[in-house]
Parts: C-alpha cells; structure tokens; sequence
C-alpha cells in the first residue's frame, strides 16, 4: 500500500476525530446545548478523510449543511468549530455562522452550505481563480444525492468541463435526500454515469472505504493539477444518524442501518492496517486516547467561551449600512 505511515496516522485519527465529534454533538443537541439545527456526518468519515488527504493547504473545498467532517479533515481548529457550534465568539466565524455555515478561510474550507446544491458555482469561481493565476491549487466540491438533481450542480458540471477547470466534483450518496432514496428521485441510478455527460471521467467508489476513496481521488487531483480538468467522483456512503438532529428516521429500518454499520470506515480500516502489520494496536489506542482527550477539551473551550456582541451584528458583512438603516436592528421611528 502505497501510503506513508505518517499518513495512515493521520488518516486514522482524522476519522476518529469526526466520528467523536460528531457523536457528542448528538449528546448535546439532546441536551439542549446547542442553538438551531445540526446534521451530522458520523458514517461517512472515510470520505472527507480520504479525499482531503490528497489536498495540501493551499487547496480549497465546497461544502455542504453536514460539513463538521469536512471541516476536520481539511484542518480546521477542533476547538473553534466547536465554539462556532455553540454560537460563541471564539468560533471560527465568531459564532455567527453556526454549524451550517461554519469555514474557515485560512484553512481553504469556503465554507459549509444551507442551499442544497450551492457548492459547485463556487468551486468553479475557485477552479476559475486558480486556472487564471496560474497556480496548481485544486477545488474539491463536495455535495449529495440530492444535489445531483439541482441545477446548478449540471451547470457547474458543465461549466467545469467547458473551461477545463481544477475542479473534483464529489458526491457523497449516502443513500438518502433527506427522507428521499435516490431510488424513487434519481433517474437512472447511476450518478456517477451523469457526468460522462459533460465529458469527464467519473466513477462510483465505495465510500465506506478510505483506501478506495484515496486512491480514486489522488487520479483525479493529478488530473487537475496537470490542467486536465475536472473529475467526478460518486462517493457511495452511509449517516449513521437522521438527516438532522431530531430526525425519527422512520423512511428506513433497522436492517438495512446495522448492514451498513457492519462496514463501518474505522472498523475496516483497523482490520487492514492490524492484519497488514502497517499501524500496531498501540498506535491506534494511543490516537483514541487522544481523541477523547481533544474533545472533551473543545467542549470545555466552548462552554467557557462568551457569546457574541450585539455590537458586532454588522461586521464582517459585504456592506456598511449607514446607522439610519440599520433596520431591523433598532427601533424604526413612527
């Protein structure tokens, strides 16, 4: 396998991280600690992980309203996108944009998205930026099944493919549009044949394996580094959780959930890599003990953490309103 150790390491304590992320924000939304609506990503960890280790810093990602595993995997702070989550100040947008509009510039992450299908015009701005500069940065545009029926995700294939730009379109088909299998909303089936169309190669991966999901998008990286264009990867995964916190998942049993649970990505990994003598038993304890550690202290940096200041409800925007128009910020006169 032709993957460094270092990397093995990293791949595995980026799953572990998502997954234990994930599940105590299940623990605190039931608990009522956390302010509007999450969806969680715990399941497909083996995607964004497998992806984002192809990427280097400078690269970006498009995300989407479950984007907390994007995020780690991409390196933004833990501690940060736990304080974001929780509305505080010291989060990563100053707890203004919340779990689904979480990003972090810096960390190229342009940020979680509410819209279904919002993510591929922008990766294409990004793919545009980079192929007019000149540089080898790529775009990874992640979004789901039920984004594969929007419109603007066929346009930003389109646009994509006619401009040649460094663009990897993933999408992470876990099987359900919010209560909606792509069996009943899906024409055709196959995602992954739809940008064929468009005239790019594509193929769909086992998305519950990280080594199947990393080798799929190290091709399609080099591709667009080289300037050969876009790529379209159908990532076919699982949510172990509802499609939003709160969720009763009725549209789906308990057969079908402990059948993809008995291929869940950690498990698996652990298994190739013990029997393959590539990580000892040591090496993976010793990350889980980590793990645990790291997120119990981003839960404590958040609920130490003040809430944001009224005052600053108008920064950071696009435009300066002048104090008179400031509604509905303050009182309008009679």
């Amino acid at each position: 396998m032709d993957i460094s150790h270092d990397k093995l390491l990293w791949m595995y304590k980026t799953m572990r991280s998502i997954r234990a992320f994930e599940d105590q924000l299940h623990t605190d939304f039931a608990a009522g600690k956390i302010p509007g609506f999450v969806h969680l990503y715990a399941g497909e960890e083996a995607v964004a992980t497998g992806v984002c280790a192809n990427l280097t810093d400078s690269d970006f990602i498009t995300s989407t309203h479950r984007g907390h595993g994007h995020c780690i995997a991409k390196g933004v702070d833990i501690n940060e996108m736990m304080a974001e989550i929780h509305g505080k100040a010291t989060g990563s947008c100053k707890g203004k944009g919340g779990s689904m509009h979480i990003a972090d510039v810096n960390k190229g992450m342009l940020g979680a998205n509410g819209i279904v299908g919002g993510g591929p015009p922008l990766a294409c701005g990004a793919g545009l930026t980079a192929k007019l500069k000149g540089t080898d940065q790529v775009t990874v545009c992640f979004f789901g099944d039920g984004a594969s029926n929007q419109g603007t995700t066929m346009e930003g294939l389109n646009l994509a493919g006619v401009w040649k730009l460094p663009v990897v379109f993933v999408c992470e088909n876990n099987g359900y549009a919010e209560t909606t299998s792509p069996q009943y909303s899906v024409s055709g089936q196959d995602i992954a044949a739809r940008a064929r169309g468009f005239g790019m190669p594509s193929a769909a991966v086992d998305g519950l394996d990280v080594f199947a999901i990393y080798e799929a998008i190290r091709e399609a990286v080099s591709r667009a580094r080289r300037g050969d264009g876009p790529t379209f990867i159908e990532a076919q995964t699982y949510r172990y959780y509802g499609h939003f916190e709160g969720d009763t998942i009725k549209y789906r049993d308990k057969d079908e959930e402990e059948q993809y649970r008995s291929r869940d990505c950690l498990q698996r990994f652990r298994g190739v890599v013990l029997e393959q003598e590539l990580l000892t038993q040591a090496e993976l304890d010793a990350i889980d003990a980590e793990v645990k550690k790291t997120i119990a202290e981003a839960v404590a940096f958040a609920d130490s953490s003040p809430m944001p200041d009224t005052k600053d409800i108008l920064a950071d925007v696009y435009v300066s309103f002048p104090e008179k128009e400031m509604w509905p910020f303050q009182a309008v006169p009679a």
